[in-house]
Order: C-alpha cells, then structure tokens, then sequence
C-alpha cells in the first residue's frame, strides 16, 4: 500500500502540470509517450515484443499520430490521414502474416492489430477533445474524471457494500468486482460529473440542459469505464499476465492505469459529435 500511494503521489506531481500547460507542445509528447509505452506493454503481453516487422510500424504511428492531430490545422485531412493509416497498417499486418510462413499467428496479429486500433483511439481522443471541442480546456479534463470516480468509488462501494464477494459482477474475468461497487461507481460518476458542470457554470454560461447533459454524459462514462477496464483485463487474463507493466510500481503499467480512461475518452468523443456540453 505504501509504495503504491507514494507512486501515486510522484505520478501526481508529473500528470498536473501537463494538464495545466495541455495548450503547449507538452501535452501532445505526453500523449505520443503514453502511446508508445501502451503499445509496446501491448506487443509485450501478445508476445510479439520481438516481432519488429509489426511493431515499429506502430510505434511510429503511436509517435506520430498525437503531433498530426495538434498541429495539422485542416480537419479533413487529419482524418484522411488517420483513415489512409489505418486501412494501410490493416493490409500491412495481412501481408505480413500471410508470407510469415505460419511465424505469427492469426489469433495474436488479430488481437494486436484491433487493440493497438483502440488504444491509440482512445489516447488520441483525449487531445481531439482538448483541441477541437467547444470548451475544449474544460471537456477533456471530463475523461479523467469520470474513469477516476468510476474506478475509485467502485473500488470504495465494493469494499463497503460487497463484503464477502456475494455478488460478483464477472468473476471469470475480475474475480474482485462486485455488482454493489459497479452501481457504486455510476452512481458518483454521475454526482461528479454535475459537480463538474456546476463548477464550469461559475466561468462559462450553461443552459439548464447542459445539466441533464453532463448527468449522460457521467452515466456513458461510468459504464464505458467499467467495460474498458474489464476487456483489458480479460486480455491480461487471456494470456495469462498480472499486470501489463512495472512502470508505475504497485500500479503496473500504462495499460493497467489508463485502461478505463481510454475507453471513456473514445465513449466522450463519440457522445460530443452528437451532443455539446456548450
């Protein structure tokens, strides 16, 4: 417990300033490293860590892709960009498993590919969030905050409410989460996500129903956030690893911190494209 409050502490003391300087070159390097550390836990896990035909294509990618989204000011093309790389990684990773002459499976290039896919997504998300929304320096900051209520109050709700383990929510993929700490953290994320709207309220004006919006928007992200966290685990689980990495001591890797925060910054993005908290 003492040496994951004090990684806790330092990982802290790191991650604020980049949200606080996140208009500045800082925050697209923080994301292009937490991209090529998440792929290369990736490649790590499915075994393929050796495999550099297929991994230093994406991590150039994983480099690359946050500093396109920054600083390429035509929209369309950035998503040109990012759609021409996807279907040229996808025909790359065929290739390269057809005339590996049975060197790579199926199964972990497949696993691979739709992963790394998901994960720079959600990374990416983040910055989309931050550079291209109305309100932008408010809404990103959104993503961590309903993943980390999530997480912490399910954590908390769990140990209060789930004693004894009676009521699990999928053991066969995280024996530890109970339904009780799964309602627990919606219900917070939520209440937080209001807060957090009353709170922007003081420095921007909100119509009545961004409310009810920013209330969504914590349901949507509780959710997503519990199902982000599950399906990595169910890859840790699948071959048969604890934690993604040691990066973050007593917390593992950036896979293992992030996991639901990818997910929920895939879930906003999607949710702001129909919705505007502004």
């Amino acid at each position: 417990m003492k040496t994951r409050i004090i990684t806790a502490i330092v990982a802290l003391g790191i991650f604020l300033p980049v949200l606080i300087f996140s208009n500045t070159v800082l925050f697209p390097i923080f994301i292009a490293l937490c991209s090529v550390i998440a792929v290369y836990e990736l490649m790590n896990c499915i075994q393929l860590r050796s495999a550099w035909v297929l991994s230093v294509p994406l991590y150039l990618i994983a480099a690359g892709l946050p500093f396109l989204i920054r600083y390429v000011t035509d929209h369309n093309l950035v998503r040109r960009a990012a759609l021409v790389a996807c279907l040229v990684v996808s025909l790359y990773f065929l290739a390269v498993l057809t005339f590996s002459h049975g060197k790579f499976k199926l199964a972990d290039v497949s696993i691979c590919f739709l992963t790394v896919f998901y994960v720079l997504a959600g990374f990416n998300s983040i910055l989309v969030l931050r550079d291209f929304q109305t309100g932008g320096e408010f809404v990103y900051l959104a993503v961590f905050l309903g993943a980390w209520v999530t997480d912490t109050f399910a954590y908390f709700c769990g140990m209060l409410f789930g004693r004894g383990g009676k009521h699990k929510l999928l053991p066969d993929v995280s024996p530890k989460k109970t339904v009780e700490g799964s309602i627990g953290g919606t219900v917070f994320a939520v209440i937080a996500m209001v807060a957090y709207g009353a709170i922007i309220n003081h420095n921007t004006e909100l119509s009545a129903s961004a409310y009810w919006i920013f209330a969504l928007a914590g349901l949507i992200s509780a959710v997503v956030a519990q199902i982000g966290d599950l399906s990595m685990s169910l890859i840790k689980r699948t071959y048969g690893i604890k934690d993604y990495g040691k990066i973050f001591p007593g917390h593992g890797g950036v896979l293992d911190r992030f996991d639901s925060i990818i997910a929920v910054a895939i879930a906003l993005a999607t949710f702001c494209s129909f919705l505007h908290f502004f």
